[in-house]
């Protein structure tokens, strides 16, 4: 297959099931990851083949996928772990592989191999692309005894798809219009911006395909699905008997007749599966305002069954779209490590699918040039766009698109240019609860005055470098001014106060936190510098500077073998991944020795396979963190540079029972047993090695 063209230069691993796994089997293979509302995994533990376990949302609730394929008029099960149908036969998984945008199954059914395909497209060229959210799963066959054989696939998604509680009742429709089937799945009574236990509580779910050689069905899940193993095909029958999503768990299928299956693959089957709400986003404006902005993909379509219909009749220049982006992404990645591209590659598709692009409408219609993107805070709390958040998300996005750093900044500058905001420091996020950007006109969001003022300006000069495009820093000169000053107060002695790692709690003096307010200091005088202000550039590079030198004598162990996690506490050390930041805005503003000695330092450490502790206050760990440190240090030291990658690629391919989240980024480094943090978008900071 060419999916798999890009992985010959890796070496197959074993998984600690029976299958191979290329590059490895990792705690979760994501299978259909777009939004924070349609992001479809199947955990993995020890191993757990596409057929050993439902599929689940990233919570780890169960999301009901079945697929069958028939083969002589044997009915095997490839994906789900549906119950209750007589007559069938479970087919054997025989690889799984992945690369940043597909997760690739093949499994024999007796004479026949199967593989099926799940590719969550990344288009960072194309905004409506990007924003459809939808993801495909094709299914193809192979004969693999020299002879052929009569080939039937089916698959359905059930009532779980559209609410976090089971017990609300659901209606359904299905369509067959443009040559396309679609059903579609909601709630009889939708809650707008609402959640429950994470899944979105309006909107609908959906499962199409094209309706040459198809048939389709809704139902009882036993009755459905038997009906496809009895006969090959489905009724073409509908079921209005609206119900609660457990009552006699309503599924929505769709089956197709392969033909005949010799020695060569077969055509694939293309189905997708995806989950739209309009409007998307509540939003404040100046004022108080609240708009409701709309997904970007309605910019070019009228309905969300014509761009249902579009993305299934789009599959063949979408693989050829994704081959050509895997291909980019595993060639820069192995420059540095086939660890490091198997890591990255685990990752794109998790930070993308914690964001939505948005656009406003008017009375003229929808605004394609007032484009918002929105980031849930998956897991740890839901926030939106909270921007220490977007901090170690932002290599990806860095990477793929400059411009979706852009949209991603937006939101917050236009919020608190509002002047709704009362804090002179930056806002923490733009809302408590996805999807409902609200603000904090109260001024009461979580207090990381220091850790997100460095991050506004950090990030805001490196879009400006990345794309030579000043417009940020001229709209909105007087708030990074403003952040400016705040840090000249407080960045080089930190109060009491907690940064990102806000689970390790508050810490007084803390050297790390020092350093990022200190390279926003000298942001804002390239800032300045860029929009002609010589004065203010050449007082905040002074300022920048003074305080490193001062700083060098704070943070230092008296012995100076080390910086300290909290000033004069020589026998405590963490991660000093805020340096990354000089080296990606080209400052070297901290002087070589510096990187040197904390080279020095963590190469001392004890050996772990894990990786590296946070700090020296628990032997816990981040991987974005760590691969921060790895980019900062590595025309220090590359041995360290691959010490530190290789940790996190022995946990994110450590076949633990416990582990089987989407690519947890807090964990053990003790025993490689992920803490509580899961499917967070912050794993784009696995792609720091490729910004700099």
């Amino acid at each position: 297959m060419k999916f798999l063209a890009l992985l010959v230069a890796i070496v197959p691993a074993v998984s600690a099931a029976s299958w191979t796994a290329t590059p490895f089997n990792p705690h979760s293979v994501p299978l259909a990851v777009r939004s924070p509302y349609l992001s479809v995994w199947l955990p993995q533990g020890e191993g757990t083949a596409l057929n050993g376990a439902w599929p689940t949302f990233w919570t780890g609730s169960i999301l009901g996928w079945a697929g069958y394929v028939k083969v002589d008029g044997t009915a095997y099960i490839f994906l789900g772990a549906p119950s209750g149908v007589d007559g069938t036969r479970k087919a054997v998984q025989k690889s799984v592989s992945f690369t940043s945008t597909q997760s690739q199954f093949v499994l024999t059914a007796d004479r026949v191999d199967i593989t099926v395909t799940f590719l969550s497209p990344i288009e960072p060229k194309d905004l409506v692309k990007q924003s459809l959210p939808f993801s495909y799963m094709s299914v193809s066959a192979q004969a693999n005894d020299g002879r052929s054989h009569s080939v039937q696939v089916y698959t359905d998604i059930t009532g779980e798809w559209v609410t976090g509680d089971n017990s609300l009742i659901a209606n359904w429709t299905t369509s067959t219009a443009d040559d396309v089937i679609i059903h579609q799945a909601q709630l009889l009574n939708q809650s707008i911006f609402s959640e429950a236990s994470d899944h979105i509580q309006y909107g609908s779910a959906y499962l199409a395909s094209s309706s040459k050689g198809a048939t389709y069905q809704t139902g009882p899940d036993a009755i459905v699905r038997q009906q496809f193993v009895s006969k090959g095909k489905l009724a073409n029958t509908k079921d209005t008997n609206f119900r609660a999503v457990s009552d006699n768990w309503p599924v929505f299928g769709i089956a197709h007749d392969i033909g005949s299956v010799s020695s060569s693959a077969s055509k694939p089957v293309v189905f997708a599966v995806g989950n739209a709400r309009d409007p998307a986003i509540q939003y404040i404006t100046a004022g108080g305002v609240l708009q409701e902005r709309s997904s970007y993909f309605w910019t070019s379509y009228s309905s969300v069954a014509s761009a249902l219909s579009a993305f299934v009749g789009d599959y063949s220049a979408a693989v050829t779209r994704a081959k050509t982006f895997d291909d980019k992404v595993h060639k820069d990645a192995s420059k540095i490590s086939s660890d490091y591209a198997g890591i990255v590659a685990l990752s794109l598709r998790q930070a993308f699918g914690a964001t939505e692009l948005t656009v406003s409408k008017t009375s003229s219609g929808y605004n394609a040039s007032d484009v918002l993107m929105f980031m849930k805070e998956i897991s740890s709390d839901g926030n939106m766009n909270t921007v220490d958040v977007i901090f170690p998300a932002y290599p990806a996005f860095l990477y793929t698109n400059p411009e979706f750093a852009k949209y991603l900044l937006l939101p917050l500058f236009e919020y608190q240019a509002s002047g709704q905001y009362p804090n002179k420091w930056a806002v923490h996020d733009m809302g408590a609860s996805y999807p409902k950007a609200l603000g904090h006109n109260d001024g009461k969001d979580e207090p990381m005055p220091l850790e997100e003022s460095g991050n506004m300006l950090i990030m805001t000069l490196a879009y400006t470098q990345k794309t030579g495009n000043k417009d940020l820093i001229t709209r909105y000169s007087a708030l990074l001014d403003q952040w400016t000053q705040f840090l000249v107060d407080e960045a080089l002695i930190p109060a009491s106060q907690i940064s990102t790692d806000d689970f390790a709690g508050s810490l007084v003096n803390q050297t790390n936190l020092a350093i990022k307010g200190i390279i926003g200091i000298r942001a804002q005088a390239e800032i300045e510098s860029l929009l002609g202000n010589t004065n203010s550039s050449s007082n905040y590079s002074s300022i920048a500077s003074d305080y490193v030198e001062q700083w060098q004598d704070l943070a230092l162990s008296s012995d100076k073998t080390h910086l300290t996690l909290s000033y004069g506490n020589d026998s405590s050390w963490g991660l000093a991944y805020n340096l990354y930041a000089d080296k990606l805005l080209g400052f070297n503003l901290f002087p070589q020795s510096i990187y040197d000695l904390q080279a020095k330092w963590y190469e001392s450490l004890k050996e772990s396979d894990f990786g590296i502790p946070l700090d020296t206050r628990h032997t816990y760990t981040k991987s974005d963190w760590q691969i921060y440190t790895a980019a900062m240090l590595e025309s220090t030291s590359e041995s360290l540079r691959d010490k530190l990658i290789s940790g996190v690629y022995h946990y994110a391919s450590s076949a633990i029972v416990s582990n089987t989240e989407p690519f947890g980024d807090w964990y053990e480094t003790t025993n490689g047993i992920y803490h509580a943090f899961r499917s967070r978008p912050v794993v784009g900071g696995h792609l720091a090695l490729l910004t700099l």
